[in-house]
């Protein structure tokens, strides 16, 4: 197949890269795509050594998958246009996402649901993303009538300046104003605003959470509040997911549901102190559950610890699951190649 990877020079396009690479997804050619400041800069992919194209002469090429991580802007001018030209568009931004027209798709749980018709995609927010995977098959077994949220996220889902801001600080330099990417150090640090805050002193990436969950799980009714914390982890998002069922449960039978469903590992052996980490989620697909145990302080409560690499399965791993079914399910048809 023809694939494009739209911002691949950023953190996440980078990885992208990598997972196409390591799952053997079959790119008959490829296109590095970014900002005009990046054209004729080298990438490399499977091997081979690739210059840098912009958005105009990607468009024209006409790819049949183009793998979005550009940055909302970006995605709401382009995006269209390569779905003009046939491309199936899986986008990482916020752009299309509450869209009520395009489908917001984690694979385990609702993949599908897409057709051929469905050229723009949404990939979801990445602490949403490792969130859902392991409510949903608690949500059909049990039906979640409230989520409380507490999410500790990597600053690698920043970007790269957050990146650059960290390792200055772990080197004990001071950065400059201009190379911050917080308003306050992030090393030996955790800062309770992720994104902007809104006018209901909630921020952008907690309304994520509310919005996204419900859309995903077809529950717009769950009622979901959070917190969102950034943390100088490298390796992954961890939340602490506190959950009130509608019906009764039995932890036996919550942990078999979590061991059985597709994407997600259980670590929940608190006698061998075993239970997820990031130091553990780092370039890892899966999304790991365990400090499974009953709230105690309601009826139906149930409090549970997931972890999972924000970079990957949180943003570059889903979108290329998503492109992965898309061909499995012959939703797009790969080009014949002669070789």
């Amino acid at each position: 197949m023809k694939v494009a990877v739209v911002g691949v020079t950023g953190l996440v396009g980078n990885v992208m890269c990598r997972v196409l690479e390591e799952r053997n997804f079959p790119v008959s050619e490829f296109l590095p795509v970014a900002s005009a400041r990046s054209v004729g800069k080298e990438v490399q992919f499977a091997g081979k050594t690739y210059q840098v194209i912009g958005m105009e002469e990607a468009v024209k090429a006409a790819p049949d998958i183009a793998l979005f991580s550009a940055g909302g802007g970006t995605s709401l001018e382009w995006a269209p246009k390569f779905a003009e030209v046939g491309t199936t568009v899986i986008d990482n931004s916020s752009a299309w996402r509450m869209d009520p027209d395009k489908k917001l798709v984690v694979p385990e749980i609702n993949a599908k649901e897409l057709t051929a018709e469905d050229k723009i995609i949404a990939n979801p927010n990445c602490s949403t993303i490792q969130m859902v995977v392991a409510l949903a098959p608690l949500h059909e077994a049990f039906g979640i009538k409230r989520l409380v949220i507490s999410t500790y996220q990597s600053f690698t889902g920043t970007g790269l300046k957050a990146v650059k801001q960290y390792e200055l600080e772990r080197k004990g330099f001071k950065p400059g104003e201009s190379e911050m990417a917080y308003h306050y150090p992030i090393f030996e640090n955790c800062i309770p605003h992720c994104d902007v805050f809104l006018d209901n002193d909630y921020t952008k990436e907690e309304m994520k959470l509310v919005h996204e969950t419900r859309k995903i799980l077809n529950a717009p009714d769950i009622a979901v509040t959070a917190t969102a914390v950034r943390v100088p982890v490298h390796g992954g998002h961890s939340e602490s997911v506190n959950v009130e069922f509608e019906r009764p449960f039995e932890i036996g039978e919550v942990k078999e549901l979590l061991r059985q469903a597709d994407g997600l590992v259980l670590q929940d052996e608190v006698g061998k102190n075993q239970y997820p980490m990031p130091f553990f989620a780092k370039e890892k697909d899966e999304v790991f559950v365990g400090r499974i145990r009953r709230d105690i302080s309601i009826e139906n409560g149930l409090n549970m610890w997931v972890v999972a690499d924000n970079l990957r399965k949180g943003a570059a791993t889903n979108a290329v699951q998503i492109a992965e079914y898309l061909l499995k399910k012959k939703v797009i048809e790969p080009q014949k190649v002669v070789l």
